[in-house]
């Protein structure tokens, strides 16, 4: 990692920014480090860099492991048979229970017809 000065980067921003794409600069002040100035070569490497500083996806990505370790997860692999069998069971269940099954002679709600005219709150 580079460090220059922050006299430096305000002198020639633009090149210090094409400059971290490829490796991030540390930024000091008075000689000692004050912040990290991070480029991005692509779109890729910008949406990388925020799911990798993002606490709430690295969370789920524990929490995800976690489950898959202690058996409750699906494999890539099984995918297309769990949802299959998901299916499977969805059908048995509205056999079973005819409430669950939709019925064409169920109503549908009425939609409002469109407003014509003016509006009440016209003139307020």
């Amino acid at each position: 990692m580079k460090q220059i000065a922050l006299s430096e980067i305000k002198d020639d921003f633009s090149r210090f920014l094409r400059e971290a794409a490829s490796e991030q600069i540390v930024i000091t002040r008075h000689g000692r480090p004050a912040g990290v100035l991070v480029g991005f070569a692509s779109e890729d490497d910008w949406f990388d860099y925020r799911l990798e500083n993002d606490s709430g996806f690295l969370v789920r990505i524990a929490s995800a492991r976690a489950s898959i370790r202690a058996g409750r997860g699906v494999r890539l692999e099984d995918l297309d048979g769990a949802l299959q069998e998901a299916k499977v069971s969805e059908l048995a269940l509205r056999e079973t229970c005819p409430s669950l099954k939709p019925t064409a002679s169920t109503p549908k709600k009425p939609s409002r017809p469109p407003r014509s005219g003016r509006s009440s709150r016209a003139g307020r």
